[in-house]
């Protein structure tokens, strides 16, 4: 009897772990078009969402239009992460009201991409770059999450503002959770999700990337406002004090987030949305 129970309860375990791993994976894949359209059914203006190219690789941007008078908000996403991540801004009828927007999957973030993440700053602030060529500089804000904060900022044209949410920017504070092991270890990678492995490579050459670009913040003619939440692990509050040990106040301004944790894009979005609205003018 004591063995038909712990079969059974074996056998349980094994169904809820091979459901949670599907669920995982389908929730965290890249969205097809369609389900990424899916979020703006009821938006006042209906996105364009395009295949663009960049060097010799092509990806999906997604534009919200109104007019050319007014700003454009950039939106860049981190690891892992898509231009998915920022749909509750783009289909906010406010947001719609007072800026263009732009979001944008970087390589190997793509729905179905094939190529890898290209592990390099450089290669995300040229691509960044290559994005906002054709736009009016002076209204272009570029938003930064996460992986994103550290493309946004190492951007060194004059823009109107860069907003860094939760910014990824110090190599000492970088932390490799355990779980990237199973990437790490030829005998578990193929449990690893296709796009949580291109995540760990990102992950993996982070912090060496980082010693390229991060004594050199400051250097940037642009106005940077960093929201941080003081309770994030993930990446830690300590990046954010570091930009504010670099810059000078009049440049920088730090806005904590007392026990937000680094889902703030998400958690805190009337928050971030009416920080956003501030810099309609």
């Amino acid at each position: 009897m004591l063995k038909k129970i712990l079969k059974i309860l074996f056998t349980i375990i094994i169904i809820l772990l091979v459901g949670l791993y599907t669920v995982f994976t389908v929730f965290t894949a890249p969205k097809s078009d369609e389900k990424v359209l899916e979020a703006y059914e009821s938006s006042d203006v209906k996105p364009l969402l395009t295949k663009e190219e960049y060097k010799d690789f092509s990806y999906r941007k997604i534009t919200i239009q109104r007019d050319s008078v007014l700003p454009t908000l950039v939106f860049v996403h981190g690891t892992i992460g898509s231009l998915n991540d920022f749909s509750k801004y783009m289909s906010d009828s406010l947001l719609q009201a007072k800026f263009n927007m732009v979001a944008y999957d970087r390589i190997g973030y793509n729905y179905k991409d094939t190529n890898p993440v290209q592990e390099s700053i450089a290669f995300e602030r040229d691509m960044l770059l290559d994005i906002i060529r054709e736009l009016n500089k002076d209204k272009v804000i570029l938003v930064g999450y996460s992986y994103g904060g550290p493309i946004a900022l190492s951007i060194k044209e004059k823009v109107k503002k860069v907003l860094l949410l939760a910014p990824a920017v110090h190599s000492e504070v970088e932390p490799m959770p355990w779980m990237l092991n199973f990437y790490k270890w030829k005998a578990t990678r193929w449990l690893v999700p296709s796009v949580w492995q291109e995540a760990s490579k990102e992950k993996l050459s982070h912090r060496d990337d980082l010693k390229k670009f991060e004594n050199e913040w400051h250097i940037t003619p642009n106005k940077v406002v960093s929201i941080h939440g003081t309770s994030d692990w993930i990446v830690p509050y300590a990046n954010s004090k570091m930009l504010k040990d670099q810059f000078d106040s009049e440049q920088f301004t730090l806005v904590d987030l007392e026990k937000g944790n680094h889902g703030l894009v998400w958690s805190n979005f009337d928050f971030i949305k009416e920080k956003l609205l501030k810099y309609a003018d």
